[in-house]
């Protein structure tokens, strides 16, 4: 099953991501969102971290999700390819992030990513699988 498609918006880029559930829906949407920042392929999963959020709604959980991955990135550098969920509703999640610091000479960014949009978002169970949509800001 494909776990995502890039999207071309104008100014931005966007995913749609797959999930059988709701665990792999989330775990596919954080490797698109580094997959569009570096090759997933060379970051090493030396380096563990907790990520816990609330939100109000499964939109918003994904927006956040994401965009504490972008402020990780931004604020810490840290790239991640594997993620394990130790819980996750439609209003909170624990996940376990591995990754590494960047590594300018081994992650060579494809783009910047400046926001996690709310713009068209939209996270449904259809058809016996979940979807997601997310626009960044670029």
């Amino acid at each position: 099953m494909r776990t995502y498609k890039v999207l071309n918006h104008t100014g931005d880029i966007g995913i749609i991501v797959y999930g059988s559930n709701l665990n792999e829906l989330f775990l596919n949407a954080g490797r698109a969102f580094f997959s569009l920042l570096t090759n997933l392929n060379r970051v090493r999963t030396s380096l563990e971290r907790t990520i816990v959020i609330k939100s109000a709604n499964i939109e918003e959980l994904m927006v956040a999700w994401l965009g504490e991955l972008l402020y990780l990135f931004d604020a810490q550098g840290l790239v991640f390819r594997r993620f394990h969920f130790e819980k996750l509703t439609d209003c909170g999640l624990q996940a376990v992030a591995r990754g590494e610091h960047f590594h300018p000479e081994r992650h060579l960014i494809k783009r910047e990513i400046k926001a996690v949009t709310y713009h068209q978002v939209s996270v449904e169970h259809k058809d016996g699988r979940w979807e997601g949509r997310i626009i960044f800001d670029l």
